[in-house]
């Protein structure tokens, strides 16, 4: 495989794989205050892995300056150790702005922060929910959905799903819906007792049942009974 052993490589390839018309779908879908290429994820996940382990942090430390390289550093921050991916988390946030660079990053480190998943919650999880920051609070919330719908997690995401659900901006409501959705369809019997009782407004709960509802793992039966209770 090839490798990529200075940055300036790096964006010239970058720069190289630009599709006009991704670019232009792209925009209409995330909008950014950083320059969209029009590389697909694809070919930006490729690019990270020929990175050499050794030239990891040296690429890091550099700042990104579009859509594409803000990506193509989350995925780099995937490989570190997860003791490194720690140290390097919080400086990756202040990049993230739209819900790709938010999901992607979130869905990248997911497994190693599943091995350490008691640490993490213990570090970052309060951290990032608790933030006023539209897109720090979303990566809290895609990452409960990742690794922390579990039986010893729920009654927590339940009661910081009311908590946050003052929260105006779209994407924490999107990701709130998307968390309860999750959580319905792993464990129903517990997430319709919160359903029953929930502090959501009207836009989040029926957005949550919309989810549930579009979801092939919940049952027609389950769906027409979730509609019924739609507000």
């Amino acid at each position: 495989m090839d490798t990529i052993n200075d940055y300036a490589t790096l964006k010239t390839k970058l720069a190289q794989s630009a599709d006009n018309k991704y670019r232009d779908f792209t925009i209409k879908i995330c909008t950014s205050k950083y320059p969209i290429l029009g590389v697909k994820v694809p070919q930006i996940r490729k690019y990270a892995k020929q990175v050499p382990s050794e030239k990891i942090e040296e690429f890091i430390a550099i700042h990104p300056t579009t859509h594409e390289g803000i990506l193509l550093r989350g995925f780099l921050i995937a490989r570190l150790p997860y003791e490194h991916i720690l140290k390097r988390f919080d400086s990756h946030l202040k990049y993230i702005d739209n819900w790709s660079t938010c999901d992607l990053f979130c869905s990248a480190i997911s497994k190693p922060i599943q091995k350490n998943k008691e640490d993490f919650f213990k570090k970052k999880i309060t951290q990032l929910l608790d933030n006023e920051y539209e897109f720090t609070t979303r990566v809290g919330l895609v990452l409960l959905k990742c690794c922390y719908i579990e039986p010893d997690y729920l009654k927590y995401i339940f009661a910081k799903v009311d908590k946050l659900s003052n929260r105006e901006e779209y994407y924490v409501r999107m990701g709130l819906a998307w968390l309860v959705s999750e959580c319905f369809i792993k464990f129903p019997s517990g997430t319709m007792d919160y359903l029953s009782k929930n502090k959501m407004p009207t836009w989040t709960f029926n957005k949550t049942i919309s989810k549930i509802c579009d979801s092939y793992r919940v049952d027609t039966k389950t769906k027409n009974l979730l509609k019924k209770i739609r507000k």
